[in-house]
Parts: C-alpha cells; sequence; structure tokens
C-alpha cells in the first residue's frame, strides 16, 4: 500500500479532534489511516478491510505491532464519499464513523501528543482539520 498523505510535524494534544473527510476509491479492498509519533510508533492503526467486512485497530511500538481489535461494523463501501471523527483522549481513541457507530481503541503507548499521520491505500482526503 503505497503512501498517499502523510503528515510528520503535527502537534494535535489530548483531547482533540480530528476531522477528516474523503472518497473511498470505487477498486478499494481497504485503506489505513495510522497515527503516532512516527511510522513505527503508531498509537492507533484504523485499517478497514472490504473483503473481511471488519475494521482492523491496532497499535506499533517500535516496529512491534500489538493485539488487534477487530470491529465488524462496516457501514461504508467502496466508491462512497466520507467522514471520520477521530478523538484523542488521554486513556482512548475514539472513531466516530459516518453512520454515528463509533469503535474505541485503548491508548496502548500512552502518548500524550501525536505528530505523525499518514494516509495509504484506497482512500484520498478531500478535507482534513483538527481542533
Amino acid at each position: 500500500m503505497s503512501v498517499k498523505f502523510e503528515i510528520a510535524n503535527m502537534h494535535v494534544k489530548q483531547g482533540s479532534t480530528l476531522k477528516i473527510k474523503g472518497k473511498i476509491d470505487n477498486d478499494a479492498d481497504g485503506f489505513v489511516i495510522n497515527l503516532g509519533q512516527g511510522s513505527e510508533k503508531l498509537s492507533l492503526h484504523f485499517n478497514p478491510r472490504f473483503r473481511e467486512s471488519t475494521i482492523v485497530c491496532n497499535s506499533k511500538d517500535s516496529g512491534k505491532w500489538g493485539q488487534e481489535q477487530r470491529d465488524n461494523h462496516l457501514c461504508f463501501s467502496p466508491g462512497s464519499e466520507i467522514k471520520f471523527t477521530m478523538i484523542f483522549e488521554s486513556n482512548e481513541f475514539k472513531v466516530k464513523l459516518p453512520d454515528g457507530h463509533q469503535v474505541t481503541f485503548p491508548n496502548r503507548l500512552g502518548h500524550s501528543h501525536l505528530s505523525y499521520m499518514c494516509v495509504k491505500g484506497g482512500f484520498n482526503i478531500t478535507s482534513f482539520k483538527y481542533e
């Protein structure tokens, strides 16, 4: 999966909300949104997989993956335009899906700020903001 969008010097603090809008490619198998402090230190790896009809979340510390967490609530599909709201809190991440369903994932690495974001695969960002 090639990188489509990458920011390396963000300063997102706990309590911040990221709003990401985009369009999923018509032929996408899935895509990835990574948040953390670098490509080998990911607090949140958010990976919708259309073939498996699941959303996989994970963390990566010093290049080693943690335990996968799966949520089978996949409310969007290839070709659709979607918006995600990602809330970064001290103990967890909350990802609000387009239909209002929320996926939560623990802040396993205990990061107090995020400096890195990367989007890979079949998702094209049309708008991105954090507050």
